[in-house]
């Protein structure tokens, strides 16, 4: 199978360092576009080596140019409260110019192309759990409208994009995700919470920790992804990927005190506004049209991770 060139946009971040790991391991040439905002080159110092790997620091709000991309990955995007609120505009110019902008791209290059949304497209959700089908409830005008209102424009371009330049897209939602290359100062509760367990301070719970999330670990995701973009052409999704396996807050900091074996206490705090009290994929769509399933349990993901945090010297 001829080798592809492929483009991944955020490709130092979280989530972009596992996906090019995992195209350079299937023989392809990738180009990882990220302007460090919140990516780490870290993240990547073991992929430099690869002669099929090349680090571009670019911000997609200026257009990027580049001839013979067969795919890209657009992931780039502040992805927790604690970034995309330091610079909100900066965050929905990411979600809409930097979007306009790969979409150009992809169209100059006849590239299939697939946006990385996200299930805060749903908001503070009244049904439960969260099928594609649902159109969400956000709050348009409050402080993390510059994430989820940016990511729900997002898919209006790649649709509008798609129905009047018949582009090939993929939307992918993507639920609360953790794993190895998780930034320890992104306000993510599963790193917060390992962090802070780790170092024995006090957990801090926002709320009265009955909230629900559903996590799913990097490593189901990342072939969630793969599998997304290899669908037939006339698939445009949006689909949910995430883990369906629903946990309160109070349980998920319970179960990473024992796995720690920490001595920290926990606290509660004030819950942040239109913070979303319950989230939980449908993944049946996923299932039946991608036969996708996430394979790893929570317990086993949040090992890892813990060691991954360990070994980072993350224990301050």
């Amino acid at each position: 199978m001829k080798s592809k060139t492929i483009l991944v946009t955020g490709g130092a971040g979280f989530i972009g360092s596992h996906l090019c790991k995992r195209l350079l391991e299937g023989g392809n040439n990738v180009i990882c576009l990220d302007n460090l905002f919140t990516g780490s080159l870290s993240n990547i110092k073991n992929l430099e080596t690869n002669q099929n790997f090349e680090f571009v620091n670019h911000d997609i709000i200026k257009p990027y140019y580049r001839n013979n991309i067969d795919e890209i990955y657009n992931l780039a995007c502040p992805a927790s409260p604690v970034h995309y609120k330091m610079n909100p505009i900066k965050t929905i110019k990411t979600c809409t110019i930097g979007t306009i902008n790969v979409l150009g791209l992809a169209k100059k290059n006849n590239a299939k192309i697939l946006q990385a949304s996200t299930s805060e497209v749903y908001g503070d959700p009244l049904i439960h759990p969260q099928d594609e089908n649902y159109y969400g409830n956000v709050n348009i005008t409050g402080p993390r409208s510059c994430y989820d209102e940016g990511k729900r424009c997002s898919e209006t371009l790649f649709m509008d994009y798609h129905r009047e330049h018949n582009l090939r897209i993929k939307i992918v939602r993507i639920f609360n995700t953790y794993g190895p290359n998780m930034s320890s100062n992104d306000g993510r509760v599963v790193s917060n919470f390992i962090i802070q367990a780790l170092n024995n301070r006090d957990i801090s719970i926002y709320g009265n920790g009955k909230q629900t999330r559903s996590f799913q670990y990097i490593d189901d995701l990342v072939q969630g992804l793969l599998k997304v973009m290899n669908t037939e052409k006339n698939f445009t999704g949006p689909i949910n990927i995430g883990n369906p396996t629903e946990i309160s807050v109070n349980n998920l900091a319970s179960l990473i005190l024992k796995l720690t074996n920490s001595s920290s206490k926990i606290i509660y705090q004030n819950l942040p506004k239109d913070d979303p009290k319950k989230r939980k994929p449908d993944i049946s769509k996923a299932n039946k049209l991608l036969a996708w399933n996430p394979k790893f349990d929570l317990e086993n993901g949040l090992l890892k991770t813990i060691s991954y945090f360990k070994e980072v010297n993350e224990i301050y």
